[in-house]
């Protein structure tokens, strides 16, 4: 591994993605690449962290305010019943921490909606076991290496909403039986610039769970204590990364071109995409002041930074 590669790796991660044995419900990430966001479980104790977004909660009101965050009249037909049978069958609820990076927004937004390209730099990096193959224009197939396979789906993305369904199985030993999860991803993105013209870039990720057989009393009497903190873990963890990248780019561009150049398992195309916003984010960070990647709590419904308007696509 070349010598900006192993850097990369050295100061985006102190240890391994942790896969966590409900990877079933599979994103990435969502994540962006969101990997472990996927294993939602319910809290300890919900009163403990309500009202502070950086807790995770999984409290009523949090679960009703996500359920009015989704675009339903912006959903297909096929988008609007997936939807709805994870709500009105949802084992686990759960709200992970709010996260808030110093991250250029092109490059964020590019990497949340291609998690194949995160998935295959984290493989270059040595840093997890998954796979993930780009199946449609919306669609991905995921598996790993202790028994975990399934698929994800952004049901509606834009800059600020994004809606992802996954449907996956577990195989492994850790339950004895085949289990499988079905689930809905909401991913909730602000855009703000501070003092310094930085881009502050603030992540809210809701989780629906629908875990079969008897998941939902397996998850919260078995692995309360420890599943929903790996899940609130390697979110931040994640959305971090996506930060560190960011601001690779900035400070080592040719290790960045050079690492797109080794993904060999996305397309040409999205290389060539990662290498331009990858440029694209050194000139603009060129013109503002150096800084961390942390800032303060942004308002989430702030206005956005670019022009792009909300879509389904």
């Amino acid at each position: 591994m070349d010598q900006p590669i192993d850097g990369l790796r050295q100061r985006c991660f102190g240890q391994q993605i942790n896969g966590s044995v409900l990877r079933i419900v599979l994103v990435a990430a969502v994540g962006i690449g969101l990997v472990g966001a996927s294993s939602a479980a319910r809290a300890q104790t919900e009163s403990a962290v309500q009202g502070d977004p950086t807790k995770a909660t999984t409290s009523r009101a949090a679960r009703d305010n996500a359920i009015e965050s989704i675009p339903f009249d912006r959903l297909s037909a096929e988008g609007k019943q997936k939807v709805q049978w994870v709500l009105q069958n949802t084992s686990v609820f759960r709200r992970l921490p709010i996260r808030v990076v110093q991250c250029d927004a092109d490059l964020y937004l590019f990497l949340v909606e291609h998690p194949d390209v995160v998935v295959s730099i984290w493989e270059v990096l040595g840093v997890s076991h998954l796979t993930m193959r780009q199946t449609g224009p919306d669609t991905y197939q995921v598996t790993d290496d202790i028994g975990t396979t399934g698929s994800m789906q952004f049901l509606y993305r834009s800059r600020d909403t994004h809606v992802l369904y996954v449907d996956g199985t577990y195989t492994g030993s850790m339950f004895g039986h085949r289990v499988r999860g079905r689930g809905l991803m909401v991913l909730k993105t602000g855009y703000v610039r501070d003092v310094q013209g930085r881009c502050l870039v603030t992540c809210r990720l809701d989780a629906f769970m629908n875990v079969e057989p008897g998941g939902a009393e397996f998850l919260t009497k078995t692995f309360q204590p420890i599943v929903g903190k790996i899940a609130d873990t390697n979110f931040l963890q994640t959305v971090g990364f996506l930060a560190c990248l960011s601001r690779t780019a900035e400070v080592n561009l040719p290790g960045m071109q050079r690492l797109a150049a080794r993904l060999a398992k996305v397309s040409p195309q999205t290389r060539h995409q990662l290498a331009q916003l990858a440029e694209q984010a050194a000139q603009r960070a060129a013109g503002a002041p150096a800084g961390g990647q942390e800032g303060t709590l942004p308002d989430p419904d702030a206005p956005r930074l670019a022009e792009r308007p909300s879509e389904t696509r």
